[in-house]
């Protein structure tokens, strides 16, 4: 008597691709939750705002075109204007729900890759980016601390005694840094072979007028989009410092925290722009409803639909 062997079913392949399309809204789910309060708390300063107002603090939605613009501008091969417009708002979502900035880097270095640039290239475009936007970030700083010094009370945005002990830590580190790289001859090799690129891709970028201007201007424009959005928000609820002040406050602020790792900023930051509109001569209360209904339009409204936005691009395998 023979028995018929059932033939072995095939196992299931995990559907990877429909959960990184569900990850992003997971994310934010998670992230509303934790911030509810303060969710709460700035959409109730937000319905005594002056809406005028804040309608043109809604124009910061322009630095995701001067984000696609200083992206194109670091690297000489073109991109699909249109794919990399929507990358731009999907890495928003992305840089809000990953620490440091890495949401974002991920989702262009993917999208690079996709349009065929080669890794070593787009990493260096990355590091372009990365380096004029910080360029342009701290020089309008430092130009608008000349025009306006006394915008800002500088010596209040860092708690007594404290400038002694960052500067060793940031020797240290420095110190570290080159020691490795003096020591360990596969980081050296490493290191090196990337600055090579990244200098030769550099030096062609700038070889093109075209390309400089883009990655130039949107560098500038990014951080004047956000802090026009800032001292928008603070006509609206009626903040008593002007609107170049809260300029310096703001830019003052994003450099404080740029090495901060959480995500998007997310807590560090509202922190920060208190701290500086206080020290820019505004009441600490009313200072705290501004960076929250601030935060609210810059960050938690575009939250959900760049979470989106993100999951059809990597349904539609275009990252």
């Amino acid at each position: 008597m023979t028995v018929e062997r059932l033939p072995h079913s095939l196992p299931r392949r995990l559907p990877v691709r429909q959960i990184l399309c569900l990850l992003p809204l997971a994310l934010v789910v998670v992230v509303g939750i934790q911030h509810r309060s303060v969710l709460v708390e700035g959409f109730g300063y937000l319905a005594s705002a002056k809406w005028p107002w804040l309608l043109a603090a809604a124009a910061t939605c322009m630095t995701w075109v001067a984000a696609s613009v200083t992206r194109q501008g670091a690297l000489v091969q073109k991109l699909p204007k249109r794919r990399l417009l929507a990358t731009q708002f999907a890495a928003g979502a992305a840089n809000h729900l990953l620490p440091t900035g890495l949401g974002a880097s991920a989702v262009n270095l993917r999208f690079m890759t996709v349009c065929g640039v080669p890794l070593a290239r787009s990493s260096s475009a990355l590091a372009l980016y990365l380096l004029a936007e910080s360029v342009a970030r701290v020089g309008l700083l430092l130009g608008l601390l000349i025009a306006f010094p006394d915008a800002l009370r500088v010596g209040g945005l860092l708690p007594e005694g404290a400038v002694g002990p960052l500067l060793l830590t940031v020797g240290a580190v420095v110190l570290v840094a080159v020691t490795v790289l003096l020591l360990v001859r596969r980081v050296r090799t490493a290191v090196f072979s990337f600055l090579r690129t990244a200098l030769g891709e550099a030096r062609s970028v700038h070889t093109r007028p075209v390309r400089a201007l883009a990655l130039w201007g949107g560098s500038f424009s990014f951080p004047v989009f956000q802090a026009a959005g800032l001292a928008a928000v603070g006509q609206a609820l009626g903040l008593p410092v002007p609107p170049l002040h809260i300029a310096v406050a703001y830019l003052a602020a994003t450099v404080a925290v740029a090495l901060v790792p959480t995500p998007g900023g997310i807590g560090s930051v509202e922190a920060a722009l208190i701290v500086a509109l206080v020290a820019a001569g505004g009441p600490a209360a009313l200072a705290t409803a501004v960076v929250l209904a601030y935060r609210i339009i810059t960050v938690w409204l575009p939250l959900l639909p760049g979470a989106l936005t993100l999951g059809a691009l990597v349904r539609l395998k275009m990252i």
